[in-house]
């Protein structure tokens, strides 16, 4: 692929995966954790790449807050044709466009969370920002039916 090349894309779809609020778990005193992870998913008959953020907000190691919200990225033909490997078997995806699709969900992740709490005393939680860069390390190659 051509690293100068743009990747085109749109939103196909926003799903909250997980949303669960467990307010006897929460203590006002106590110290609130954020613990955040990323997953990717590509569907290749639907050219399609999925990113998942779970977040939980702990407290003493136990969640209190739970929300998992993904997107879908359509991805045109022409630039799906870029990323191909493997004779088609397989896809490529560089680090950049990884964070960048990283980026956009953890946003969402935040406007999602705002909706579900909204009027509650947990509106007060909010996503900080997050350096995708420190969880996205590398391009990623996903091969049909067994990601990498």
């Amino acid at each position: 692929m051509d690293v100068n090349k743009p990747i085109n894309f749109a939103f196909k779809n926003i799903t909250t995966e997980q949303f669960a609020l467990l307010a006897d778990m929460y203590e006002e005193k106590e110290t609130v954790e954020l613990e955040t992870q990323i997953r990717f998913g590509v569907d290749f008959d639907q050219k399609l790449i999925a990113v998942f953020t779970p977040l939980k907000f702990l407290q003493n190691s136990k969640p209190f807050l739970i929300i998992e919200v993904a997107c879908h990225f359509a991805i045109p033909e022409e630039s799906w044709n870029d990323l191909k490997i493997e004779e088609g078997k397989a896809v490529k995806v560089p680090k950049g466009f990884l964070t960048h699709l990283a980026v956009l969900t953890i946003g969402t992740a935040r406007g999602v969370l705002h909706c579900k709490t909204e009027n509650t005393p947990f509106n007060k939680f909010l996503i900080p920002p997050i350096n995708v860069n420190d969880i996205v390390k590398e391009d990623a190659i996903f091969r049909v039916n067994k990601p990498i």
